[in-house]
């Protein structure tokens, strides 16, 4: 193997795993899913089947256990409802923390687990999908440039000099990452963000929100929503 990619499901870890393919090939592609509690564990479903599209490797790794102590709203174990605002609209509530589906430190455990899984396999790199976007206000500390450059100077030592971590989005926003999906004809129409985990999108959360205007912003429907394959 040569790379393995944190899959989610979503648009921009499923836009990832597509660049890593493009670049290796699937052979040399390990696809990661991750459990930790979520409400909308339908992602990993979307995850599984994008896999099965591409023809990757792929695992799942249960880490619920690490997040049973949070409130986040996220999380399948919290009272808190899941905000139904923008996250502009959030953050002028939050006096500069974190929004409440922030889950305490989410991609430094998860790095810090694929490192190992990816060590394991012989992979070279780590790719996962953080955006300028949701890194903006500090809504998703961990989605930083600041946070990506400590984390990879981490992983490199730690597992000397045998890894390496990418996020190629860390600087893009949501809607430049649909952008160069749809070159790469990502199969978006498999794909799951919505915080609520229903059977449709609820269209009003934070993601669900950001999802539909990275779409619009290139011009195109989403095919997740209107259920077809973008060509």
């Amino acid at each position: 193997m040569k790379a393995l990619v944190l899959s989610s499901g979503g648009v921009d870890s499923t836009t990832c795993l597509g660049m890593a393919v493009d670049k290796y090939g699937a052979d040399q592609v390990l696809a990661l899913s991750v459990y930790y509690g979520q409400k909308h564990d339908k992602e990993l479903e979307a995850a599984k089947k994008v896999a099965v599209y591409y023809g990757v490797a792929w695992k799942e790794l249960d880490l619920a256990v690490l997040f049973a102590d949070s409130d986040c709203s996220l999380l399948a174990g919290s009272d808190a409802e899941i905000p139904k605002e923008s996250y502009a609209e959030q953050l002028s509530h939050t006096a500069g923390k974190p929004v409440s589906t922030y889950v305490p430190f989410r991609n430094g455990l998860f790095l810090a687990a694929a490192a190992s899984i990816a060590l394991s396999n012989g992979c070279e790199v780590i790719y996962y999908g953080a955006h300028s976007d949701d890194a903006a206000g500090n809504a998703y500390p961990d989605c930083s440039s600041a946070f990506h450059e400590a984390m990879s100077q981490a992983i490199y030592l730690g597992s000397g000099n045998q890894l390496r971590i990418e996020a190629p989005f860390v600087t893009w926003t949501k809607a430049d990452v649909v952008k160069k999906g749809l070159e790469l004809h990502v199969p978006y129409h498999l794909t799951w963000s919505c915080y609520e985990g229903g059977e449709t999108p609820c269209g009003v959360c934070g993601t669900c929100r950001d999802r539909a205007a990275a779409f619009a912003a290139n011009g195109v429907e989403d095919p997740a929503i209107h259920g077809k394959e973008q060509s």
